[in-house]
C-alpha cells in the first residue's frame, strides 16, 4: 500500500511541477489588451486561469494528503531486522584453525 502511495505522490508531484509551468503569468493580461493576439485560446476568451488554478489546487491537496500518508506510515513503521540481544553475541565461541602452519619456520 506504501508503494502505491509514493507512486501516486510522485506522479502528482510532476504534474503539479507541469502545472504550474503552464500557467501564464500576470503580466499576460496587459500584453492582451495592446493586441497580443491571445484572443484565440484553447480555453476560451477568459483564458486558462479558472481551469488551471482549479487544477492547481486539487493537484496541491492531493499532493499535501500523500506527503502526510506517507509520513505517517514510515514514522509507524516497525523494523523487520531485529537486533540480537548482547548475551547471545558473547557465548559464541571463535572457531580456531587446527592445521595452521607455524609462523616462524621456513
Amino acid at each position: 500500500m506504501t508503494i502505491v502511495i509514493g507512486i501516486i505522490h510522485v506522479i502528482i508531484a510532476i504534474g503539479l511541477i507541469l502545472i504550474v509551468l503552464l500557467q501564464t503569468g500576470r503580466g499576460s493580461d496587459i500584453g492582451a489588451a495592446f493586441g497580443g493576439g491571445s484572443s484565440q485560446t484553447l480555453f476560451g476568451s477568459s483564458g486558462s486561469t479558472g481551469f488551471m488554478t482549479k487544477l492547481t489546487t486539487i493537484a496541491a491537496v492531493v499532493f499535501m494528503v500523500t506527503s502526510l500518508v506517507l509520513a505517517y506510515t514510515y514514522s509507524h513503521k516497525r523494523s523487520a531486522v531485529r537486533s540480537v540481544p548482547a548475551q547471545t553475541q558473547q557465548n559464541v565461541p571463535v572457531p580456531v584453525p587446527q592445521n595452521a602452519p607455524a609462523q616462524g619456520t621456513k
